[in-house]
């Protein structure tokens, strides 16, 4: 459906084809209200995910709000990855894997792992309540509130985060550049700068889980990050300045930019 099409079949609790078929229907006075109030919020450049409540991700349904980030589909290659690893990789196999996923925003990330891992035990983080609270209510509407812990912390800061080693550390960090995020569409604009801002070269985060995530790491574990389209080149240069992490892998996304950061501890 294009963007026309959900909105009104939102508004109007109807299908595409009801939408069409029903053409000649009269409409009362509060559904034209609400629908006028729907698209003043979108002509004022308001995404439609947040108009509508709700978002799509690895097949799942969230809801979102300007607290979360809304999920788009290049992170659903970083699932994809993880589950590619624990499925056809014999060293990643990890019984009853231990995963710690660093900013989770929606929960959209830890949700569609525990959708399809369901032996995983997951630990979520994010330095904002209002997010962490929408990604538990994402997760109780999704079944699978009893496969994540949630916690409030800046990266490993927290005491519960950091006694713990874990067999997979994921993580989509904020990667804009701090004086490019004014020049992104007017949509984003409306989403959290605190999910979106980098610092001044968009790295800043990853060096910070570089540095820290080695002794939060089990050995042979794995780290899987998402990445900026042209960051690529930059990270590996961080990487190789501190002799801790081998690249395994960089993984495209479906555009063919590397998206995907497939690390492991140097032996």
């Amino acid at each position: 459906m294009n963007e026309t099409e959900l909105l009104f079949t939102e508004v109007l609790g109807c299908t595409r084809a009801e939408l069409y078929l029903e053409k000649k229907r009269i409409l009362s006075r509060e559904i034209c209200s609400q629908i006028s109030r729907v698209l003043k919020r979108r002509l004022k450049g308001e995404p439609l995910e947040y108009i509508l409540g709700h978002a799509e991700f690895m097949g799942l349904e969230f809801a979102v709000n300007s607290d979360v980030l809304i999920p788009r589909a290049d992170t659903e290659v970083l699932v994809e990855t993880v589950l590619n690893y624990f499925t056809n990789f014999p060293d990643y196999r990890f019984q009853n894997p231990r995963i710690l996923e660093l900013g989770t925003g929606s929960g959209c990330i830890a949700i569609s792992l525990a959708k399809r891992l369901s032996e995983a035990d997951i630990v979520a983080t994010d330095v904002s309540q209002a997010a962490l609270d929408v990604a538990e209510a994402n997760a109780r509407k999704n079944s699978v509130e009893g496969s994540i812990s949630f916690f409030l912390s800046d990266l490993f800061a927290s005491p519960r985060i950091a006694i713990e080693k874990y067999d997979l550390i994921i993580s989509n960090p904020p990667y804009i550049k701090r004086d490019v995020i004014p020049t992104l569409a007017c949509e984003v604009q409306h989403e959290p700068r605190l999910a979106l801002d980098g610092g001044a070269d968009g790295l800043d985060f990853y060096r910070r889980i570089f540095r820290e995530a080695p002794k939060h790491l089990k050995a042979g574990g794995l780290m899987i990050l998402e990445i900026g389209f042209d960051q690529k080149d930059e990270l590996e240069k961080i990487l190789s300045s501190l002799q801790i992490f081998e690249v395994k892998e960089i993984i495209k996304d479906y555009n063919n930019i590397n998206r995907v950061l497939v690390l492991k501890i140097k032996e």
